[in-house]
């Protein structure tokens, strides 16, 4: 029997590698999508069922083939829009082209990969989206001004879709996970110290799939990944 299909954005590292290897696990083939293609191709060597699609999501040409591969593949059931990136500084003291790549990766990637996945899973009555969206989603501070504005859109877009999908009986589900302080490359990347957040603050991202995952079987459209968490946004 064939396997279905999931295709992970960002799944060179962290979360998205996480969701690959469980995806992974759990039955469906995985289609890998991220920049680093030798991180791909090593991670889809040890799952012996993956598929590797190098891409820059915040290039035309990258997302064309994104939607591309969505669009071509009947057996697909499971998507997630991981791919995302963090910035230190204000604003406007900040370099625009990084603040413009953060609002490109999150909200117009989102939109079109998002549509073109619906686009698939609809008529086939059947399907799964994940937006990886944060805490921060419900709350700003200085320093993270395009951070949380996109992924509060994000919850904004997820939570508009759930409500198209359900009262149209498509059977097609759709979540928002936010995570907070999550063990990854994510603060690395952005020049973030570890020093002075508190232990109990910092999940894995073993942890944070799974919650997503149960939080899917249950029907929640918002997962907000750890007990603090939760508390801190209620």
């Amino acid at each position: 029997m064939a396997r279905p299909l999931a295709l992970i954005t960002g799944a060179s590292s962290g979360i998205g590698e996480t969701y690959a290897r469980r995806l992974s696990r759990d039955g469906y083939s995985v289609v890998l999508v991220a920049r680093r293609r030798d991180l791909l191709e090593k991670l889809a060597q040890e799952l012996g069922n993956a598929e590797v699609l190098p891409a820059d999501l915040t290039s035309d040409t990258g997302l064309r083939a994104v939607e591309e591969r969505i669009a071509s593949a009947p057996d697909l059931e499971f998507v997630v829009n991981n791919a995302g990136f963090g910035t230190m500084g204000v604003f406007w003291q900040t370099d625009l082209e990084q603040q413009l790549r953060m609002h490109q990766l999150h909200v117009m990637t989102t939109v079109r990969l998002t549509h073109a996945a619906l686009r698939a899973m609809v008529p086939r009555g059947k399907g799964t989206l994940i937006n990886v969206s944060s805490v921060a989603a419900f709350g700003t501070a200085p320093g993270s001004v395009s951070y949380s504005a996109t992924k509060a859109w994000m919850n904004s877009f997820t939570e508009g879709l759930d409500l198209e999908l359900r009262s149209r009986g498509t059977g097609v589900r759709v979540q928002a996970l936010c995570p907070g302080f999550t063990h990854s490359e994510f603060h690395d990347a952005m020049g973030m110290s570890r020093d002075g957040i508190p232990k109990f603050m910092w999940l894995t991202a073993e942890d944070v799939v799974d919650q997503s995952l149960r939080g899917l079987e249950r029907g929640k459209v918002f997962v907000i990944t750890g007990g603090f968490y939760r508390f801190i946004v209620g």
